[in-house]
């Protein structure tokens, strides 16, 4: 297989998510929502986190979605990956406040 992209995984991210996007009925703020609780349940990385964080700003999900989407969730994933999910999209939004600041002073 050949590909003419310097980032075939990327691309191949990015395609499966907007095909994803298109065959969903859902709003946008509930889609996005919905895929917060999958990366909760999968335990993902700040970095995944972090892919949905523009996303998320566009769709107006709140803070206190977020945390109403934790506390429903917490029952069926467990404590655990509650706090691990909330330590990694805080150093997400870290890397995004850090991001700002970099642009804004430079």
């Amino acid at each position: 297989m050949t590909t003419s992209s310097e980032t075939p995984v990327l691309d191949t991210l990015a395609a499966m998510t907007l095909d994803s996007i298109e065959r969903c009925g859902l709003p946008a703020d509930m889609l996005i929502l919905t895929r917060i609780a999958a990366l909760v349940a999968m335990d993902a990385p700040p970095m995944s986190y972090l892919a949905h964080l523009d996303p998320a700003v566009e769709a107006d999900v709140t803070a206190s979605q977020l945390q109403d989407v934790l506390v429903a969730i917490a029952p069926i994933v467990g404590t655990a990956r509650v706090m691990s999910a909330a330590t990694h999209i805080t150093e997400a939004l870290g890397v995004v406040i850090a991001v700002a600041e970099t642009e804004l002073g430079g």
